[in-house]
């Protein structure tokens, strides 16, 4: 990864997911005539499972690209792609501090906020975090405080989703140790992003895209953050927008 002119570091539902159609296949083929050169991570709240048969599945009109790693589960998975059958595999020693800050408290967490106001447990298999669906109608803000006071992080993104954290955990410190592991420079990174879960990505440092239907949260935050570029089209379209506005790959002669 350290020797490709560009990586591609995304979040996925609404932003590398999201847009028309011809928008997705405009820029999955652009990465796919490129793998030599574009690297691809998909930084999100979605687990392994769930990615491998978003890449696997083939009754879409168009190939999404298999990415080369993966920050999963809202940043406490770290994994890379292994395998002929490319399973989404977990780095042990990248998630060896994630692991230690989490020490298994999957279950006291769900016990605490078992009858949390606003919150219903999401049926996903859980590693290192706990995610509930959000409803701000009947949400009255005590499961924040019961998580801070066990020292854990809590996180609320899209008026949706409610996630539990290791504290200190989250996408963007997730990505970049996995970048200093590969030796990736700063200036080969794109990172992009639609809601508040994605805020920490735009924190790094890192230059980043705000695509077009981003959350109002989101684009509130990044006030002043001037290594992130608000696109003007959303989705896809607003990441290929990026590429073009930070002229990637310029140096190579390459367009998108």
């Amino acid at each position: 990864m350290k020797h490709k002119q560009f990586i591609l570091a995304t979040d996925l539902d609404g932003t590398f997911l999201g847009g028309s159609e011809d928008d997705r296949a405009t820029l999955y083929r652009f990465i796919e005539e490129r793998r030599a050169d574009v690297g691809l991570v998909f930084v999100t709240g979605r687990d392994p499972r769930f990615i491998e048969q978003l890449c696997a599945d083939g009754s879409v009109p168009y190939s999404i690209p298999w990415p080369d790693y993966v920050v999963g589960d809202v940043g406490t998975t770290i994994a890379e792609l292994a395998g002929a059958t490319r399973e989404v595999r977990p780095l042990p020693a990248l998630e060896a501090e994630i692991a230690e800050l989490w020490n298994d408290n999957g279950a006291r967490i769900r016990a605490l906020l078992d009858q949390a106001a606003g919150l219903t447990l999401q049926d996903t298999p859980f590693r290192h975090r706990v995610s509930y669906h959000f409803d701000p109608q009947t949400y009255d803000g005590a499961a924040e405080r019961i998580v801070r006071h066990h020292g854990f992080d809590a996180l609320i993104s899209a008026d949706r989703f409610f996630d539990v954290l290791p504290p200190g955990v989250s996408k963007g410190p997730s990505l970049r140790r996995l970048l200093k592991h590969l030796g990736v420079a700063d200036d080969r990174v794109l990172v992009a992003g639609d809601t508040l879960n994605d805020l920490s990505l735009f924190e790094t440092g890192l230059r980043g895209v705000a695509v077009a239907n981003s959350e109002p949260a989101l684009i509130a935050r990044l006030d002043g953050h001037r290594n992130a570029y608000r696109a003007g089209k959303p989705g896809a379209a607003g990441i290929t927008e990026a590429i073009r506005h930070f002229e990637f790959l310029s140096k190579a002669g390459e367009t998108v």
